[in-house]
């Protein structure tokens, strides 16, 4: 029987945001966001234990007054994977998972999906999560989309239509969820890999692996695509307010 496996789940919680700052505090429908993610995330039947990796005392009063777990990390991070691995690095664990602090209705079933593959598989490195999406969003630059091969691993992720269907006929288009999984030594050497060329083009820290070489297997998801729904603008805050209260979410 194989040894027991300690999976840890790690929210980056970064105050500053270009287009939204402070936005891991905005409130959502009577609560600040980083609790809603929090919350969700606690509901995943993997994780063994969670933290939010903060760079702000303000985000941190708030994690610990809602009796969540607070790790203060370094201001000067270029992305949510170094401050992960910051936060991880003097912590026991085998697998580390990387939640998005901005998806407020994540469903912690994405959680296990994507934890899954390292427990049947231990050459697995790193995982993901992918769901379908309809042609309205097929051109959104912000709809990371992704292609995998016939055994699930990532071929490329773009914010550009993957696969073009030149024929125009119908195809299945999956846009990539930002929940990432790793072994903990994996993540550990990636955050110390330079950017690299097709990462600072798209934008998508993801690619530095594949050019790298390494493989990221892929979960197509069950949960409905809303569970990953960011927030980027006020405006998207907004209408995920909406959203909430439409499926009487709020308590």
């Amino acid at each position: 029987m194989s040894e027991k496996q300690n999976v840890i789940g790690v929210i980056p919680a970064r105050y500053g945001s270009s287009r939204f700052p402070g936005k891991v505090l905005a409130d959502l429908a009577g609560k600040p966001m980083i609790q809603w993610v929090y919350e969700q995330a606690s509901k995943s039947e993997l994780l063994d234990q969670l933290f939010v990796a903060v760079d702000d005392e303000r985000v941190k009063k708030v994690v610990e007054e809602f009796g969540g777990k607070a790790v203060m990390t370094k201001s000067e991070h270029q992305s949510g994977t170094d401050r992960i691995a910051e936060t991880v690095e003097k912590i026991e664990a085998d697998i580390i998972v990387n939640i998005q602090g901005d998806q407020p209705l994540l469903d912690a079933r994405m959680i296990d999906e994507a934890v899954q593959p390292f427990l049947d598989d231990p050459s697995i490195k790193m995982s993901t999560i992918k769901t379908k999406v309809g042609e309205e969003e097929y051109q959104d630059p912000a709809v990371v989309k992704v292609v995998v091969d016939e055994n699930d691993f990532a071929l490329y992720f773009s914010r550009s239509l993957i696969p073009y269907p030149r024929e125009g006929k119908s195809i299945d288009v999956f846009e990539h969820v930002g929940l990432y999984v790793y072994k903990k030594e994996f993540l550990l050497e990636i955050s110390k890999l330079p950017q690299s060329f097709l990462e600072k083009i798209e934008m998508l820290e993801q690619l530095r692996v594949l050019e790298k070489g390494y493989k990221i297997k892929v979960v197509e998801t069950k949960s409905e695509h809303t569970a990953g729904v960011s927030v980027d603008t006020p405006e998207d805050l907004a209408k995920l307010e909406r959203m909430i209260q439409a499926m009487n979410l709020s308590k």
